[in-house]
C-alpha cells in the first residue's frame, strides 16, 4: 500500500500524519514515538510505502483550529482504519465522544453492548491500538475513579489534551519543552 507522510507541527510537539490518496487519514502520532507508529502501521497495514508530502490543506487547518480552541473541526476529518471488527467499533465509538466531556472504559464498554465488566480491559486494549491519535480521541477515556490511565502519547500529553478541551477542572499549560512555532 501506498501512502503519504505529512510532518506537522503542534503544541504538543511534531506530528506524524499519514492519509491515503482520497485524503482519509489514516495514523496520526507523536514524532517522539516513531517506532511505535510504524509499528502499528505494520499491524495494521503490513508492508506500505510512505511518500514524504505535505499535509492536505483541509487536515492541517482542522488541527491548527483545533488546537486554537475550535474543538469541533476534527469531528467532520475523514478517517479509514485497518483492525479488528472490536477495534473499528471502539474507535467509531471514540469519535462520538464530544470534546470537553470524557467516559470511562467501562461506560464504553457498556455503551458498545458488553455486559462483562472484563470487557474494559479489551475496550482499553483496543483504544490503546488506535492509530489515530487526537482527531479519534482516545484520550477522552478516563478510568471509572477519575483516574488518567495510560496514553500512548504520554500521561502529560493526555492531561494536556484534557486540560485544553476543559474536560479537567483546572486547564493545563502548553509544555515548554514542545512548544513549537505557530501556536
Amino acid at each position: 500500500m501506498r501512502f503519504l507522510l505529512s510532518h506537522l507541527h503542534s503544541p504538543l510537539g511534531e506530528l506524524l500524519l499519514v492519509t491515503d490518496d482520497r485524503e482519509q487519514v489514516r495514523a496520526l502520532d507523536y514524532a517522539d514515538h516513531e517506532a511505535r507508529f510504524h509499528r502499528i502501521l505494520r499491524e495494521h497495514y503490513g508492508r506500505c510505502e510512505l511518500v514524504e508530502r505535505l499535509a492536505p490543506a483541509s487536515i492541517s487547518d482542522a488541527l491548527t483550529r483545533y488546537f486554537e480552541g475550535e474543538l469541533g473541526m476534527l469531528d467532520r476529518l475523514p478517517t479509514a482504519t485497518a483492525g479488528t471488527d472490536l477495534q473499528r467499533r471502539v474507535w467509531r465509538a471514540l469519535r462520538g465522544i464530544p470534546g470537553g466531556t470524557t467516559t470511562s472504559y467501562g461506560k464504553l464498554a457498556r455503551e458498545l453492548g458488553f455486559g462483562d465488566p472484563r470487557a474494559a480491559i479489551e475496550i482499553g486494549a483496543a483504544n490503546g491500538a488506535n492509530p489515530i491519535a487526537i482527531i479519534v480521541p482516545c484520550h477522552r477515556v478516563i478510568g471509572s475513579n477519575g483516574e488518567l490511565k495510560g496514553y500512548a502519547g504520554g500521561p502529560h500529553r493526555k492531561r494536556w489534551l484534557l486540560g485544553h478541551e476543559k474536560a479537567l477542572p483546572i486547564p493545563v499549560p502548553i509544555p515548554r519543552t514542545a512548544s513549537l512555532p505557530g501556536f
